[in-house]
């Protein structure tokens, strides 16, 4: 593909950027001499037709939404063209890098950086108000922080223009979950103190570091985003005043853009606003769980972890133990004080979530899932334990192969051929880690499905739970699990199951997180894997 050159003008020189749904090329325009950045839908090409459709439509709403705004600080979009049966748009390229990689480079951004940050986001968000379009998927990855030091808003893909016409299916939901404001997750219109919302989250993000609702479900994240009250900011400093006035859970009782405008003002200035104080709570709801700053979690909520993406999906080691029952192996989780975390949050009324993935970045859908109010939560399926994070007995275990990650301590390391396995009992129950540095496909997705073929006729009633793109520590990934029977060759005999997250790094190294066990006692294993993508590191 490097080195296309498209409508007779737009050579493509290399990779920028890469999502779920597509990528975006640094190229040339040959014609006026110039650097552009152009977005390939690359997803086009790995769904059905109807689906694909929906995808054209959203590129083409990406281009209109863009063009409509004029504001110094919303990238510019120059074309937009169809080549390979796909839709590109070609925009203005920003030398430099979002607020998301800032924010993974630096840990963290500094209180008044990072309200001239908002103050500039929020400047584009106003034009685009103006202009009748809500952007609907503020983020840190669609703030962009160039070298000249301009704040730029990208990425207007799931737009909403006023006067169009929908182009989501009836009843969805679009955006990356732990952005969208309560009145969305709750089924509400959304409306320009939605974008608000989305922009406190987003500087939470950038001064804490980790996103401030964001649980190790998609099912979790919501429910904290209806229910639950960030913790304080401890490094927000001048900001913090802000971003509470930001997420207030009621649309109506937000500061407007004007306001919040002002106050962003003062507090890029180094000032502590003085009317933001108004619309701090008198009284905040302690969160349950564990500290959100290493969470993970899947935006697909049909989202399954592909097998191991090398390699046979199980081992062949003989001597298998017997399999061990659930309540015996449950775990007990560690709420943010220390304490383990059992209680249960309660959702008032019922509820109605559907979430839908963003052009770039991926996802699923996520059914109808309905709480009766005083409904207690499950986790799992198994009452008594909880996912919210990481049991206080584990270890961080830093790998020769570069990556670290958070287990129990009897599980011991294993090389299986170019892959790293941990596991308790020989092989009976494992995580496999997997590391490719040149991966084949355009997206984790691809190349599940391309496993999945060759699984369907060499496992045994094999059967498919669940196939999904997603994102992974705001990166394009994919969830895959899946049901078989195990052979007399393998470890265990009998059902068993597997799950596994696969994604693409920023490098564009692919990563894939792969565990397999018996499926008795399936519910508790489920819950350490997420465990241990809370605490997975690159390196």
């Amino acid at each position: 593909m490097q080195g296309l050159l498209l409508a007779g003008r737009y050579r493509l020189t290399e990779t920028i950027d890469r999502g779920g749904m597509g990528r975006v090329w640094r190229a040339q325009d040959e014609v006026l001499h110039r650097a552009v950045a152009v977005k390939e839908l690359t997803a086009a090409q790995f769904v059905q037709e109807a689906d694909r459709a929906v995808l054209f439509a959203r590129t083409q709403t990406e281009a209109r939404a863009a063009a409509r705004i004029n504001h110094p600080a919303v990238v510019t979009v120059h074309d937009v063209l169809q080549y390979d049966d796909r839709p590109w748009i070609v925009m203005e390229l920003v030398e430099g890098r979002s607020l998301a990689d800032a924010v993974k480079d630096d840990e963290r951004v500094e209180p008044v950086e990072a309200a001239r940050i908002g103050l500039w986001t929020l400047k584009a968000l106003r034009a685009a108000h103006a202009a009748g379009v809500l952007h609907r998927d503020v983020k840190p990855g669609n703030v962009l922080l160039a070298d000249d030091r301009r704040i730029l808003l990208t990425d207007f893909g799931i737009a909403a223009i006023e006067g169009d016409s929908t182009i989501t299916r009836t009843g969805e939901v679009v955006g990356s979950v732990d952005y969208l404001a309560p009145e969305r997750v709750s089924g509400g219109t959304p409306g320009p103190a939605s974008d608000l919302w989305a922009l406190g989250a987003t500087l939470y993000t950038a001064v804490e570091g980790f996103s401030p609702f964001r649980r190790t479900s998609p099912l979790g994240t919501m429910q904290a985003v209806v229910t639950e009250e960030p913790s304080p900011p401890r490094h927000a400093g001048v900001l913090a005043p802000v971003i509470s006035a930001l997420l207030r859970k009621d649309p109506e009782t937000r500061p407007s853009a004007e306001e919040a405008e002002q106050m962003l003002a003062e507090a890029a200035e180094g000032r502590r606003p003085q009317h933001a104080q108004a619309y701090v709570p008198t009284q905040t709801h302690p969160a349950t769980g564990t500290h959100p700053a290493t969470g993970t979690y899947a935006d697909a909520t049909d989202g399954t972890r592909p097998t191991h993406a090398y390699g046979h999906p199980h081992r062949q080691t003989p001597g298998a133990p017997t399999p061990t029952s659930t309540g015996q192996d449950a775990l007990t989780v560690v709420g943010a004080q220390g304490q383990p975390a059992r209680e249960r949050r309660r959702w008032p009324g019922i509820v109605a979530l559907v979430v839908v993935a963003a052009l770039l970045g991926g996802g699923g859908v996520l059914g109808y899932v309905r709480f009766a109010g005083g409904a207690q939560e499950q986790s799992n399926g198994e009452r008594g334990t909880a996912v919210g994070g990481i049991p206080d007995d584990w270890r961080r275990v830093r790998d020769p192969a570069g990556f670290s990650l958070m287990l129990p301590k009897e599980w011991k390391r294993e090389v299986n051929g170019n892959q790293v396995d941990y596991t308790p009992d020989g092989g009976r129950r494992f995580l496999r880690i997997a590391v490719e540095k040149n991966p084949q496909y355009e997206s984790s997705y691809a190349h599940q499905v391309s496993l999945e073929k060759n699984l369907r006729v060499k496992l045994p009633q094999y059967r498919r739970l669940e196939l999904n793109s997603n994102t992974f520590r705001d990166q394009s990934g994919s969830l895959w699990e899946f049901s078989w029977k195990a052979g007399a060759n393998d470890t265990t005999k009998g059902p068993r199951r597997a799950i596994s997250q696969t994604y693409l790094s920023r490098d564009g190294v692919e990563y894939v997180l792969y565990m397999s066990a018996p499926a008795a006692g399936w519910d508790t294993m489920r819950e350490q894997f997420d465990a241990m993508l809370r605490g997975w590191r690159e390196r």
